[in-house]
């Protein structure tokens, strides 16, 4: 039996006396894209925080290739985070403004200890050209660049450590319409290549329902509808 990338088992997460999270269930394989959707407040975020371990679930399993990301102590867990990559909403507030964007692209790789010195630029440009950018945007800061050329450093700098899971928060939503076709096709170029798994959160059913092999609607924390 095939274990799948991600598998989320009857996660709650409270913040105080609210619950925002109530029993949700899915699992995620690889090359597969599983869309959640819902309004303001559905608990989308909270969904997406437990599984990053950005925020603690109060009960419940996340487990990814088998092992559960909440029972694992903060080394074990250091050493699982690079496989797993955020993709956020506003191209320009994920990146640093002060970075150039090699160097940031570049960041995860001296952060993991996988930065070859003699390799290591020659990589950064690589990761840049398979996400459609010009390598010698590398050398400009983010205010210089489009936001559809931001959030496609975004996703080069997810790519540096080879992950198996991406995690796509609202990718295209701060995007004007013209250019989210753009970053969708990349995507699902990337994923066939790769064979990406996507928790791919997102308010627009449509675009959702276009991208994703299965769908999960939220609602006041629970699932409503898959």
């Amino acid at each position: 039996m095939t274990v799948p990338l991600l598998d989320v088992r009857d996660l709650v997460v409270r913040h105080g006396d609210r619950t925002l999270v109530d029993g949700v269930s899915f699992t995620v394989a690889a090359g597969e894209t599983v869309g959640v959707t819902g309004p303001s407040g559905s608990g989308k975020s909270s969904t997406v925080q437990a599984v990053l371990q950005l925020r603690r679930a109060a009960a419940g399993q996340v487990l990814f290739e088998g092992r559960d990301l909440c029972a694992l102590p903060e080394a074990e867990l250091r050493a699982v985070r690079p496989r797993i990559q955020p993709v956020f909403q506003d191209p320009y507030g994920s990146l640093s403004p002060r970075r150039r964007i090699r160097d940031q692209v570049a960041e995860p790789l001296r952060l993991h200890g996988r930065w070859a010195k003699g390799e290591g630029p020659s990589r950064v440009a690589e990761l840049l050209a398979q996400v459609g950018l010009d390598p010698a945007l590398g050398d400009r800061l983010p205010h210089e660049l489009s936001g559809g050329q931001c959030q496609r450093a975004g996703i080069a700098r997810a790519l540096a450590c080879a992950p198996k899971l991406l995690i796509l928060d609202e990718p295209v939503s701060a995007l004007d319409p013209s250019l989210r076709a753009g970053i969708v096709n990349l995507l699902l170029d990337l994923q066939e290549s790769h064979r990406l798994g996507y928790l791919f959160i997102c308010h627009d059913h449509t675009l959702v329902r276009h991208v994703s092999h299965h769908v999960l609607a939220l609602n006041e924390g629970r699932i409503t509808e898959a």
